[in-house]
Parts: structure tokens; C-alpha cells; sequence
């Protein structure tokens, strides 16, 4: 077994300053080169105006709901957890508000996906299309 001193290998050391110093980006000011003729520059699509107004409306978008939905499911597990009374009230019959909560979870993920669906098709589809078919036009 090797001793346990911390000391790096030799050959490894060598090896990973080699592969530093002879990588193409080392020393480079800009170390993406430009896209051959014909090719996507992926770059400047992820630069454009038109491609952060897009990730802009997406995150407008998912992280508010995701925050949303996150505290509503935190609420729940809290009350499950810690409000046994209220939540094992009999609302009718066996039904009780933890299972009605509990249900009210899984309708809630249902809600969330169909209103993403309809923001979607309307606010990043038209978007998405008209920056593809702009990338697809310079090629």
C-alpha cells in the first residue's frame, strides 16, 4: 500500500502539467476559435440579444413557480409533520385535510405543467423558432 503522506506522484504531476501547458486554450486571450464556414457558432447564438431574451422569459418563468410549488410542499410536509390536529380534521367521512393536502399536491403538479405548457407555446416556442430559423439561415 502506498504511503499516505500526500506527496503527489511523480508521473502525474508530469503528466498534468504537460496536458496544461500544451492544451490549445493556454495562454490564449480567447480560447474559443471561430466556427468553420457552414458550422453553427454556438457561441454567438448563446451571446445574442434574442437568445437572453429567451433564457430572460424562462427563468421568469421557472424559478417563481419553482419557488412557489417548493413552499407549498414544504407547508405541507410541515403540517403533516408538526399539526397533527388540524390536519387529521375529518372533513367528510375518512377524507381529512392531510389527505385532501395530500392529494391537492399531485393536482397542483398537474396545474403547473398545463400553465407551463400554454406559457411555453406562447411566450418561448415563437421565440425559440426565430432564433433557430435565423441560425439556420446563416448557414
Amino acid at each position: 500500500m502506498p504511503p499516505l503522506s500526500g506527496a503527489i506522484d511523480p508521473f502525474f504531476r508530469e503528466t498534468a502539467l504537460t496536458t496544461l501547458v500544451s492544451s490549445p486554450s493556454f495562454g490564449d486571450l480567447d480560447p474559443q476559435p471561430a466556427s468553420p464556414p457552414g458550422e453553427i457558432d454556438f457561441l454567438a447564438v448563446q451571446r445574442s440579444a434574442e437568445f437572453v431574451a429567451l433564457r430572460r422569459r424562462l427563468r421568469r418563468f421557472v424559478f417563481p413557480m419553482s419557488a412557489l410549488f417548493f413552499s407549498w410542499y414544504l407547508c405541507y410536509v410541515l403540517l403533516a409533520a408538526y399539526a397533527h390536529g388540524p390536519m387529521s380534521h375529518r372533513l367528510v367521512g375518512e377524507i381529512t385535510v392531510g389527505l385532501v393536502m395530500g392529494v391537492l399536491q399531485f393536482v397542483s403538479t398537474a396545474v403547473i405543467m398545463v400553465i407551463y405548457l400554454w406559457y411555453a407555446r406562447t411566450r418561448i416556442d415563437p421565440l425559440a423558432a426565430a432564433i433557430r430559423g435565423r441560425v439556420q439561415a446563416q448557414r
